[in-house]
């Protein structure tokens, strides 16, 4: 009886490691559709073509319903990542204060929003893209609740960064983390 007693034992040590080597998430909302990568081929255009002229200017992005999924109640999170390149080309190093997202519903709307923070109109405003305060371009990336499809993604450079060009490298709605390729 007492071997017997050993042996759960071990095996519930065995069963608690195992089950530890393993991630769990709350079940993704929708049934834990896959991740949506957003095909920016589809997209009109995913650089500004021109250098910004000053701080805070845009790269409005327009977001076609064809490159979109068809049903954002199954998704959670959004990550999006993105490259900044000075005045010459020259590719800028990740970093807090390159770049603000935002997700705008409709372009007839309000496009900038509030100050900080989302609005009626921009259901997403993140600072700090691709820097260590920001959140967006992290493999968690930040959660969403769409009512409806946005129109566009709207970049703005930060006052005073040196980012004269900017270009979106991936958009992807997702459930719990997602790892880029």
């Amino acid at each position: 009886m007492k071997k017997f007693g050993v042996i759960l034992a071990i095996l519930a040590i065995v069963a608690l490691v195992v089950g530890c080597g393993t991630t769990t998430t709350a079940a993704p909302k929708g049934g834990g559709a896959e991740p949506f990568k957003v095909d920016l081929s589809k997209l009109p255009l995913t650089k500004n073509e021109k250098a910004f002229s000053k701080d805070w200017d845009d790269l409005l992005i327009q977001l076609p319903e064809s490159a979109l999924p068809s049903d954002f109640s199954k998704y959670t999170r959004l990550t999006v990542t993105a490259k900044y390149f000075d005045a010459t080309g020259k590719e800028i190093e990740q970093g807090d204060s390159n770049a603000m997202v935002s997700m705008i519903y409709d372009l007839k709307g309000d496009i900038r929003g509030p100050a900080q923070g989302p609005g009626a109109n921009t259901p997403v405003k993140e600072f700090n893209v691709g820097g260590f305060s920001g959140l967006i371009h992290k493999d968690r990336g930040i959660r969403i609740t769409f009512s409806k499809p946005p129109q566009a993604i709207l970049f703005q450079n930060n006052a005073g960064s040196a980012v004269k060009f900017i270009e979106l490298t991936s958009l992807v709605f997702h459930n719990g983390d997602y790892k880029s390729q």
